[in-house]
């Protein structure tokens, strides 16, 4: 921390929402140059929080004080002006604008005319994802970005406006280690050049590398504030859960059994080329690989959501021939999408609708849907996922983002399928709730289930597949076993080098 001068502070903040109560008197100081990390369960308040900082959403209560000074944020232009920057958790981008329109949408470099001076714009642009390691044209539409590449983009966004305090919301999480040394290198520029920085994460191993001090919430309330390095993980995580996690990953009992998802060949132009490989009943098969490596591409075309050029696709030793996602759901495949938001959810439908959507045929006689049964057998899972929601009617949008990806994980265990392909399955939630999903993940296999993971966070993929698959540049780089895959094997794999 290069000084203890407080530059901002915020006291006694709550905010509800229907049926929930987001926030409740809680207190937050950051000091200028430092890092202050801002951790709790999906739903403790920590979005919230930095909604209410940023002026996307209006507090109920308390007050704001910026380097001294009570302040009012009734806008996001007000927070900008402030000094205020935010990386939201849930992407804030014009997909159909290009990489360099977005960075600078609203504050656009102008000639002495008054047109856009897009020369500059471009050179601006390709500056900052430099710094960031990003090699995106920055002329390309958003919408042709990977997820993980839409993250670099928000942060180049947000790093681009002069700011006194930059909070960022989970922008680690579809990160691989490699972008995330990027991301480290450039918030301790920003903090060398007096920036303060707000680092939300689920990734505790993150708080203890970047972060001065720590701040955890529960439930909306305020729980601890102290210095990193006075806090064990097992402290941080008790407070945050209110109860023991002894261990990051459960042990794995199921067996594999005979194969069942066969791809050969599969090729998709400028995108994968001749990925093989299989999956078999009980198993779980990590994949892993860098930004633009082709992991969720192949993803998407197993789930018959994009199309392939060449290759088959085999279940139980039989081809298949995939118009379409409705194709793969009736064969048995199901796919939780890394983009909750964008492809996983209907925002604007109930928690009930969202998790029965891919299962009606299950509750429907004649056209009618039997709503007495979908609702029991939704219930269940909404029990099973502990998710957080006022009632099965809740609306998703209303629901925290860790909250929205069990919505998500919640449809596709109703579904019943046979093949699960798990796009970071973990994105954006907690330490006591991965528990959960890593102990669900292990329920499947042990009945049967052939499960796929793509996961950027490399602890994941080796503490819970039997078998790890690399790729690079569109191509299966390796294959590793349990037994002798480490991190450092697979970065190098990851990386071209193996």
């Amino acid at each position: 921390m290069s000084s203890d001068a407080t530059v901002l502070s915020l006291r006694g903040i709550s905010k509800r929402f229907p049926g929930v109560q987001a926030l409740d008197r809680v207190d937050f100081d950051l000091a200028r140059g430092e890092v202050h990390a801002l951790v709790g369960e999906n739903g403790a308040g920590k979005s919230t929080l930095m909604k209410i900082l940023a002026g996307a959403i209006q507090k109920d209560e308390g007050e704001i004080f910026l380097e001294g000074q009570r302040v009012e944020i009734p806008d996001p232009i007000t927070a900008r002006r402030l000094g205020i920057s935010l990386i939201y958790q849930e992407f804030n981008l014009v997909p159909y604008l290009s990489v360099a329109e977005n960075i600078f949408l609203g504050r656009e470099p102008k000639r002495k005319s008054g047109l856009i001076d897009w020369k500059r714009l471009y050179s601006e642009s390709e500056r900052l994802l430099s710094r960031l390691g990003l090699t995106v044209d920055p002329r390309e539409r958003v919408q042709r970005l990977s997820v993980a590449e839409q993250q670099m983009v928000e942060i180049a966004k947000a790093v681009s406006v002069q700011c006194k305090v930059l909070g960022m919301d989970e922008p680690s999480a579809t990160l691989t280690e490699h972008e995330l040394r990027r991301l480290f290198d450039l918030i301790k520029g920003l903090i060398a050049d007096g920036v303060s920085v707000i680092y939300i994460s689920h990734r505790l191993e993150e708080i203890y590398e970047i972060a001065d001090r720590v701040t955890i919430l529960r439930d909306g309330h305020h729980i601890a504030t102290d210095q990193i390095d006075r806090l064990s993980k097992e402290e941080i995580v008790r407070l945050m859960v209110g109860r023991e996690i002894s261990d990051e990953f459960p042990p794995r009992r199921a067996k594999p059994g005979k194969e069942v998802l066969r791809v050969e060949g599969l090729t998709r132009r400028r995108k994968f080329s001749d990925v093989t490989f299989s999956v078999r009943e009980g198993e779980i098969l990590g994949i892993a690989g860098l930004v633009g490596s082709g992991r969720t591409e192949v993803a998407r075309a197993i789930f018959g959501a994009d199309p392939i050029d060449s290759g088959r696709i085999l279940l139980d030793g039989r081809p298949l021939s995939l118009r379409g996602p409705r194709d793969a759901i009736n064969a048995g495949i199901g796919l939780v999408t890394e983009d909750r938001k964008a492809q996983g959810l209907v925002l604007g439908m109930s928690v009930l609708e969202n998790v029965s959507l891919a299962s009606l045929d299950q509750f429907s006689r004649a056209g009618f849907v039997d709503k007495k049964r979908e609702m029991a057998a939704v219930a269940v899972h909404v029990d099973e996922l502990r998710i957080r929601t006022p009632s099965l009617r809740q609306t998703v949008r209303n629901l925290s983002g860790g909250n929205q990806q069990k919505v998500v994980l919640a449809k596709w265990l109703l579904t019943r399928s046979r093949v699960m392909i798990f796009d970071e399955p973990t994105r954006g939630i907690d330490v006591g709730a991965k528990w959960e999903i890593y102990n669900l993940l292990n329920s499947l296999a042990e009945r049967g289930v052939a499960i796929i993971m793509i996961s950027s966070e490399l602890p994941e993929v080796l503490g819970m597949s039997d078998r790890i698959l690399v790729m690079h540049e569109g191509r299966v780089a390796g294959e590793l076993a349990k037994h002798e895959a480490t991190q450092e094997r697979v970065m190098r794999l990851a990386m071209g080098q193996g």
